[in-house]
């Protein structure tokens, strides 16, 4: 789940652009005229947390602006104040946490977004620790090997291969190496099923 000490998201003037999330996010939950505790009940994040977020004291996630901007039916990038733009190419800022590298994909407010994920060997480090949240998650291997703990499965995952799960059973994504490991994802909106289901090889 998420935590206040992962690294935050790389980038010039990393402070003043966390700093403009909290406001944008007041802003835009006050225009939708919604509660902290209607916002907490659709996105399954504490009001503690939704305030401190507003107010500054909780650094912001990818994990809690997910679910957010699902909820104010903007684009990710949005809620970070990427400068609008008519170019229909999608310009990724990435986003680092826990030495793994997030690339959006996709601007469409709600709904799927698509990510493409850069895993250094050997990610997490430490202990594997599985996690649930609402929703569904859609995952393609690019490239190297991706280990998927997934309830009591432990799979090793090679380029070409599927997994699409149910996000409230525990799960973990790594990298056992030995290379960096590519995989785009899709996240998908509570209760939206996706239709691809991994069918691994036996190892």
């Amino acid at each position: 789940m998420a935590n206040d000490d992962g690294p935050a998201p790389d980038g010039p003037d990393l402070s003043g652009v966390l700093a403009a999330v909290g406001p944008r996010l007041r802003a835009l939950r006050k225009q939708r005229g919604t509660t902290l505790a209607q916002l907490a009940e659709l996105t399954g994040i504490s009001v503690s947390t939704l305030s401190r977020l507003e107010s500054g004291g909780r650094r912001p996630t990818l994990e809690l602006l997910l679910p957010l901007a699902r909820a104010h039916q903007v684009a990710l990038d949005e809620l970070v104040g990427a400068p609008a733009t008519g170019d229909p190419r999608v310009h990724a800022r990435p986003i680092v946490r826990h030495g793994v590298t997030f690339l959006p994909l996709t601007r469409r407010p709600g709904g799927l977004q698509a990510f493409k994920q850069i895993l250094p060997p050997n990610t997490p480090g430490g202990e594997l620790r599985q996690q649930t949240h609402e929703g569904y998650e859609w995952l393609y291997v690019l490239s190297g090997r991706v280990r998927l703990l997934l309830g009591e499965h432990d799979l090793v995952l090679t380029p070409g291969e599927v997994v699409e799960f149910d996000t409230r059973v525990p799960h973990c994504v790594a990298n056992p190496g030995p290379g960096t490991a590519e995989l785009l994802t899709l996240f998908g909106p509570q209760g939206e099923r996706l239709h691809v289901r991994a069918r691994p090889t036996k190892r």
